[in-house]
C-alpha cells in the first residue's frame, strides 16, 4: 500500500514530467528515487493548517487529494528562504520544502515544495538567480509574470525564466501551489523590489 507521503511525491512527479523541461522531469525522476525511504514524519502543528485543509478541500485534481491525505507529514513551515522574508510577506504565506540540498529529500541541485497564501492577501515583487517553475492545484490568484498579469487557477503551471520579477494577489480564496527550482538555486538572491502595488494611496 502506497503511503500518503509517497503519493504526494508520485502525483508530483507525474505533474513535473508534462512541463516540457529537462530540468522539470530530472526533478521528477528525484522524487519517484524517494518513494519508500520513509521521509513523512510528523512535524510541528503549522499556523495555517486549517486554511490549507480547507483551501486544498475545494480542489479536486490528484495532487491536491494526495496532499490533503498527507497533511500530517507534510513539513508545513520549512522556508529555505525564511531569512529574507519581510514582516509582512512571510505573514501571508505558509511554505513546506519537499526536496533541496538539506532535504528532507536531499538533492543538490534543485529544490522543490508546497506553498500556500492565505486570501485577501498580496505578496510583493520578488525575483530569483533559479529558474522556477509554478504549479497551482487549489484556488487562484492574480499573478504577475514579468509583464504578464492575469488570474491563474488549479491546474495551470507557470514559469519564472532566472530574475523574471512575479508577484501574486488573492481575493476571496487563497491558493496552494507546487513550486520547484532549478539552475542556481541559491537563497541568498532572493529579494522584493520596488511595487508600486504596496505603496501607499496619494494622500
Amino acid at each position: 500500500m502506497t503511503q500518503p507521503f509517497d503519493r504526494v511525491l508520485q502525483e508530483i512527479a507525474t505533474l513535473y514530467e508534462t512541463e516540457p523541461r529537462a530540468e522539470a522531469r530530472e526533478t521528477a525522476a528525484a522524487l519517484r528515487a524517494a518513494c519508500g525511504q520513509g521521509q513523512g514524519g510528523r512535524p510541528a502543528p503549522c499556523a495555517l493548517d486549517g486554511d490549507i485543509r480547507s483551501c486544498l478541500s475545494q480542489a479536486t485534481n490528484s495532487v491536491a487529494v494526495a496532499v490533503l491525505a498527507a497533511m500530517d507529514q507534510i513539513p508545513w513551515g520549512a522556508n529555505p528562504v525564511a531569512s529574507n522574508m519581510t514582516p509582512g510577506a512571510a505573514a501571508v504565506i505558509a511554505v513546506s520544502t519537499l526536496l533541496d540540498p538539506d532535504g528532507p529529500i536531499n538533492h543538490p541541485a534543485f529544490r522543490l515544495g508546497l506553498v500556500y497564501m492565505r486570501p485577501g492577501a498580496y505578496y510583493p515583487l520578488h525575483n530569483h538567480d533559479a529558474d522556477e517553475t509554478y504549479a497551482l492545484i487549489a484556488g487562484s490568484a492574480l499573478w504577475t509574470a514579468g509583464q504578464d498579469r492575469r488570474w491563474r487557477g488549479a491546474g495551470e503551471m507557470i514559469h519564472h525564466p532566472s530574475r523574471m520579477p512575479h508577484a501574486f494577489r488573492t481575493e476571496a480564496e487563497g491558493f496552494v501551489a507546487v513550486w520547484r527550482w532549478s539552475g542556481d538555486i541559491n537563497t541568498h538572491s532572493y529579494a522584493f523590489l520596488p511595487d508600486a502595488e504596496e505603496s501607499p494611496a496619494p494622500a
